[in-house]
């Protein structure tokens, strides 16, 4: 008799997932930002220190049609298909579900048997996902435990409301639109689940027509941007409740609940606020409310920093300051520390949230910046564009890997000398710290890196079914 046996990569509690062996390969989306100009690709960077080609692109895989805008993409199974609801550990994490945010094509990419040199086994095209969903400019993937969820920021005629769609598994046909109910929810982001609790929570940012041309002046000025977040019932598939945090906090963007199924609590961040250019991060949780409502607090504000204005892009000498610009954050998977890329001014910052009530700042590091252009150790004397954007934290907390690119348009806006991207490790030390890797700095000629994923999951890749 056969037994089948769960991927060695799923794991059921956070705890047992910090024990993994460490990743030895990263999967990299890399843009071309000339439309008109060549595809896009998915690059395979070696990450293991012990390797000949350490801080290398040893295998590429280029997207079959140019124009796509590889965003985020994410694995096709997880720690979530260990569920006790809705058990699917047959699973393989295997496939790379891979959107492009601008053409909403999805390719399905296969990193075995080699996983140095993936391959598009499928293509699902932008008119599949409209008719079946009727969604379109695909964002954010995560595999779930009834399998494989995947939002977008509008309808195919570039307004809302966006939402989220299912798709199968193992065929990785669209099933269709997964709300059954959404209440009042009209602009969408990202989105992630509290398992133990059965909620969804989903956060806002803008209809295809408000962002995907740059950010527009008169809808941010006038608080039209997300500016709330929703939750969900999970299994039911309906809208609950809202939380507004106020029209002058503009652009709710990344979600990251606890890792810990039994912590009904996560950290939201905000890019910008109309009042003084500061961003900021806030906790949702659950038990202040009525009849265990959910709640949310801010709980970090980063003001911005003075500047000339001479250094400063068009959009921004009005100001004659820096935004930070908090454009993605990651929680490691013991729920200890929070990490937040500050896009504008370079800084990438540390902090504990042992207690998520009172976060404590206890490392920041410069790379690029809008003003600053922050050197890495490796080239000390070349200044730097871009700064901190996507981040990714290996399973056991030390190592953090980030990049330089937002969104083709709105990086032409902020860095109009155009991005020359990169890519850094750092290194964690467990009692809070961090430090470059002075031997990891890999620069892309020509094309633009943004997501990262890690070769067996990683601290954003995975949600768990049972407490540590």
């Amino acid at each position: 008799m056969t037994l089948l046996r769960p991927d060695p990569t799923f794991y059921p509690s956070p705890r047992m997932a910090m024990e993994a062996p460490a990743e030895k390969l990263a999967y990299l989306a890399l843009l071309n930002p000339k439309l008109a100009g060549k595809p896009d690709a998915i690059a395979v960077v070696d990450v293991d220190p012990a390797s000949k080609t350490y801080s290398q692109v040893v295998g590429r895989v280029d997207m079959p049609n140019a124009g796509d805008e590889l965003h985020h993409f994410g694995w096709n199974a997880c720690s979530s298909c260990l569920s006790p609801y809705a058990p699917h550990a047959h699973m393989e994490r295997r496939y790379l579900i891979v959107p492009g945010i601008r053409s909403s094509r999805i390719h399905i990419i296969d990193t075995k048997p080699d996983p140095r040199h993936p391959k598009i086994v499928k293509v699902i095209e932008p008119e599949t996902v409209a008719k079946r969903a009727h969604y379109s400019r695909v964002h954010t993937v995560h595999c779930g435990p009834d399998g494989i969820y995947i939002n977008a920021l509008g309808s195919p005629a570039g307004d809302g409301p966006g939402g989220i769609f299912l798709m199968d598994p193992e065929s990785f046909e669209v099933l269709g639109q997964w709300e059954l109910d959404r209440g009042p929810q009209y602009l969408a982001y990202d989105f992630w689940w509290h398992l133990g609790c059965d909620t969804m929570v989903t956060s806002e940012w803008g209809t295809p027509q408000m962002v995907e041309n740059g950010l527009n002046p008169e809808i941010l000025l006038k608080g039209g941007y997300g500016h709330s977040i929703h939750f969900w019932d999970l299994r039911r598939r309906r809208h609950q409740q809202a939380l507004d945090l106020g029209s002058e906090n503009q652009i709710a963007l990344e979600l990251r609940p606890a890792h810990d199924p039994s912590r009904a609590y996560g950290f939201l961040g905000v890019v910008t606020s109309l009042k003084d250019l500061s961003a900021s991060i806030w906790l949702w949780h659950r038990g202040e409310g009525k009849n265990g409502d959910w709640s949310i607090r801010k709980v970090i504000e980063i003001p911005a920093e003075p500047a000339d204005p001479d250094q400063l892009p068009p959009m921004l000498k009005g100001f004659k300051a820096v935004p930070p610009l908090v454009t993605d954050i990651d929680l490691s998977v013991d729920d200890r520390f929070l990490y937040v890329s500050c896009w504008g001014t370079g800084e990438f910052i540390q902090y504990d949230v042992s207690d998520p009530f009172h976060p404590r700042k206890t490392s920041s590091v410069h790379l690029g910046g809008i003003v600053r252009r922050a050197a890495h150790p490796k080239k000390p004397k070349q200044p730097l564009n871009g700064g901190p954007q996507m981040v990714e934290l290996s399973r056991d907390g030390k190592r953090i890997y980030f990049t330089n690119s937002l969104y083709a348009s709105w990086d032409e806006q902020f860095y109009p000398d155009g991005i020359r991207s990169w890519m850094v490790k750092l290194d964690a030390k467990p009692e809070g710290g961090m430090e470059f890797d002075e031997n990891f700095f890999l620069e892309f000629d020509g094309m633009r890196s943004h997501q990262v994923r890690l070769e067996g999951g990683d601290a954003s890749s995975d949600s768990y079914c049972y407490p540590s």
